[in-house]
């Protein structure tokens, strides 16, 4: 097991990504609960966040207090990144790293509002980081170093896994898993609709269909074999999945969810030049 960490984590925003990040640290004993400190403005939010981190220091405005832990995360909206910065850019330790899950907001973007040498990281996470199995890409800024990308992963880790990516690739990341969780969301929505349109109740359909999804999902990463070998072996040639997959082959299935992911990272690079 690996021994508690004794470093202090600052979170500007407490909404429900810093939430899940910090109850998560808590429940992995990465980070002991009073060693998190929590600044937000939404009486809302710091209530959820003080159920579910109660050990933790939480206040509408303590963000000099935020600016002087270890661990600096950003965890506001894109459009208040800029105020954010601005009343803790000048109290930030320079010892410290600061992490950002903002999307859209580059590296350049934040280190341009902080001292100069500041450490910086880019997260992109994803939404079911809300129930520890989230998936997140990092990239690192000019200044961080290995033992920065090492503390991010262990970090991440509580919510799911992290993999470091070049900021270039980030907006593709932003368009796989972290706009990928709706188009499988819409995935379950059909296949739900179809189980009940053949007389299944719709309760039963949805839970069957998401089920279906997560075992489907959890075989890939078990065995590590290649989605179209397991299609495979599941598809009898003149079977019924065969009968399916003609149908999804011929409705433009693959192409779509491909140019999905293709037209989510697209924007992804449009928000972040419109940020700047």
């Amino acid at each position: 097991m690996l021994a508690m960490l004794s470093i202090k984590i600052g979170l500007m925003g407490a909404g429900r990504m810093a939430t899940a990040l910090a109850q998560g640290l808590v429940r992995a004993n990465i980070v002991p609960g009073e060693r998190i400190i929590a600044c937000d403005p939404s009486d809302d939010a710091r209530g959820a966040f003080a159920l579910a981190v109660p050990d933790a220091v939480i206040a509408a405005d303590n963000r000099s207090d935020v600016a002087l832990a270890d661990v600096v995360v950003m965890a506001v909206k894109p459009q208040q990144m800029g105020e954010a910065l601005g009343s803790i850019g000048s109290a930030i330790g320079c010892d410290a790293l600061l992490v950002s899950i903002a999307a859209g907001v580059t590296l350049e973007r934040l280190a341009a509002s902080l001292p100069a040498g500041q450490r910086i990281v880019r997260v992109m996470p994803n939404m079911p980081c809300l129930i520890g199995r989230g998936v997140s890409g990092f990239a690192l800024g000019k200044h961080a170093t290995k033992s920065d990308a090492e503390l991010v992963t262990l970090l991440l880790s509580a919510v799911g896994v992290a993999f470091e990516v070049p900021e270039k690739l980030l907006d593709a990341v932003t368009g796989l898993s972290g706009s990928g969780p709706a188009f499988v969301y819409s995935m379950i929505e059909c296949l739900a609709s179809g189980g009940a349109a053949e007389g299944l109740s719709p309760e039963l359909a949805l839970e069957m269909a998401a089920r279906t999804v997560a075992g489907a999902a959890e075989l890939v990463l078990q065995t590590g074999e290649a989605p179209a070998m397991l299609r495979d072996r599941v598809a009898s040639p003149g079977g019924t999945t065969e009968a399916g997959l003609v149908v999804l082959r011929e409705r433009g299935f693959n192409d779509a969810v491909v140019e999905a992911v293709r037209a989510a990272t697209r924007r992804s690079v449009e928000l972040g030049q419109s940020s700047k």
